[in-house]
């Protein structure tokens, strides 16, 4: 593996820039006494940021699988680079940051200056995460992303039960640090086992792909790693956590932090299938299979719930299970797949929180049976929500068609056609319980409490947000060349490390 130095690619340390500037802006927002002051310029540095991220896609070169625009510092451990698998991820942050700095907030325990600084230091936790090629700095700036989103859920939770579910949501994340953590450990320990002569244990990924690997350490090592980045994920039955800081506390904001942008997806992608690719192959079946399983049960779960927060959480461990799949292909279009199906997935799931959060801000609830009779007030929210929806079942016309189908071909080519056939009907299945949320929702007759004067119209920023999401989504469905482009490359080298005879 190469890496070009960002010197020769543009004049100023892009990744750096990009870690740094939403911390500058929570330092902004924290010095600035009034609040719509600070409001307009913690917004004005969000869309900064995708302004910088557009500028490194636009910068970067797509037919070149080296890692590019690297820095580093090494007395701080500081090494950062990016690709096309990285950069897709980069481009999906910057685009939630901004989207959520213009959605605002849900109850009023938290001031629009103080959430903004929060979601400025996440994003820049996120970047950090998206950049770093060492192992130590992905799990130290998962640890920064997972307590600040923590700290969210605290300030809003008001109720026993939400307390509970940030409980929960603690328990399980702190659990899978540690497991990410102590993978990181013996992967390491067992590189430096295998090269006697190194005065010193490296976490970064160059160093530990030009060592020697041991195979008796390999599982182990993968074992910790993927059951710390599936908890994340969520991967069935791993999820526990999920359905509850779901029904409770945050409405959108944080389940988009935590949902939209799959770092439990990427961090396998960057540093579990190349660094421990002796042991992916003996256990890609397990996985897979655990995967297959929780493609329908999740299913089955969601048509059993009454609130439409739990249900669309049992849709992320249902669908998450099918990029799962794409990955551990370990098939060029399979990852490739995965990748972009990750991708889509956080789009269309961030529309379709964004747009519940909406509904809740009208009727303040989100249980089924409290609601309907919306699309006759709310028709662009409805309609909204619906392509959310579709886009996250890989409909036509949205990025995940593509995704979907890449990775269905090469499960074809990996594991057969009746595997494969059975993840295509639990998908078939998923898209019989969004549609009946949706028709629960917004085209069920109103309850008789939900009068509908009650029932606020359509606001401008919530056409501006919306919209903004929704034409990237469909931009991004009719017009897929250049997402197939720029991952194509950096796929390909990485499944360069598993044999395809």
């Amino acid at each position: 593996m190469n890496e070009v130095h960002w010197a020769t690619l543009a004049g100023y340390p892009l990744l750096a820039l990009l870690q740094v500037l939403p911390l500058l802006g929570a330092l902004a927002l924290l010095i600035l006494r009034k609040a719509h002051l600070a409001v307009a310029v913690g917004r004005l540095f969000a869309v900064a940021e995708l302004i910088l991220a557009l500028d490194l896609y636009r910068r970067i070169d797509v037919s070149d699988s080296v890692m590019q625009f690297a820095e580093r510092l090494d007395f701080l451990a500081y090494h950062a680079a990016a690709d096309g698998i990285s950069m897709l991820f980069i481009l999906l942050t910057a685009l939630l940051g901004v989207l959520l700095a213009f959605y605002g907030m849900a109850r009023q325990q938290v001031t629009p200056v103080h959430l903004l600084a929060v979601l400025l230091l996440i994003e820049a936790s996120l970047m950090s995460m998206l950049t770093t090629m060492n192992l130590l700095w992905f799990a130290a700036a998962s640890a920064l992303q997972l307590a600040l989103i923590g700290y969210l859920l605290w300030r809003w939770a008001s109720e026993s039960e939400e307390k509970r579910a940030l409980s929960r949501f603690l328990q399980y994340q702190f659990f899978a640090w540690c497991l990410f953590v102590a993978g990181a450990v013996v992967l390491v320990w067992s590189h430096a086992d295998a090269n006697p002569l190194s005065e010193r244990w490296s976490f970064d990924l160059f160093d530990l792909l030009a060592t020697p690997q041991i195979g008796k350490y390999q599982s182990a090592a993968f074992y910790l790693l993927f059951y710390g980045l599936a908890i994340r994920t969520p991967l069935f039955p791993l999820h526990g956590w999920l359905p509850n800081s779901a029904g409770y506390g945050l409405v959108a904001v944080g389940p988009v932090l935590l949902l939209g942008v799959k770092v439990g997806i990427y961090g396998m992608a960057r540093f579990l299938l190349p660094l421990t690719a002796e042991a992916v192959v003996i256990w890609q079946a397990y996985v897979v299979a655990f995967a297959m399983v929780g493609v329908f049960y999740a299913a089955v779960l969601a048509f059993r719930q009454a609130n439409l927060r739990r249900l669309m959480a049992f849709a992320v461990v249902s669908h998450t299970s099918l990029i799962v799949i794409g990955l551990f292909t370990l098939h060029p279009a399979g990852v490739q797949g995965a990748l972009l199906l990750a991708v889509n997935f956080g789009l269309a799931i961030t529309v379709m929180l964004l747009m519940t959060g909406y509904v809740y801000r009208r009727t303040g609830t989100t249980q089924l049976d409290r609601l309907g009779g919306l699309f006759d007030r709310v028709p662009f929210i409805a309609i909204a929500f619906l392509i959310g929806g579709l886009a996250l079942l890989g409909m036509p016309g949205t990025p995940g068609f593509d995704a979907v189908h890449l990775v269905l071909e090469a499960s074809i080519e990996t594991f057969g056609a009746l595997p494969t056939i059975a993840t295509a009907l639990g998908n078939v299945a998923a898209a019989g319980f969004l549609l009946w949320a949706f028709q629960r929702a917004f085209l069920a007759p109103r309850p008789r409490d939900l009068p509908t004067r009650r029932i606020a119209r359509t606001r401008s920023m919530e056409y501006a947000v919306g919209g903004a999401a929704l034409l990237v989504l469909l931009l991004a469905g009719f017009y897929p060349e250049p997402w197939l482009q720029l991952t194509d490359s950096a796929t390909q080298a990485l499944a360069a490390h598993f044999s395809h005879d």
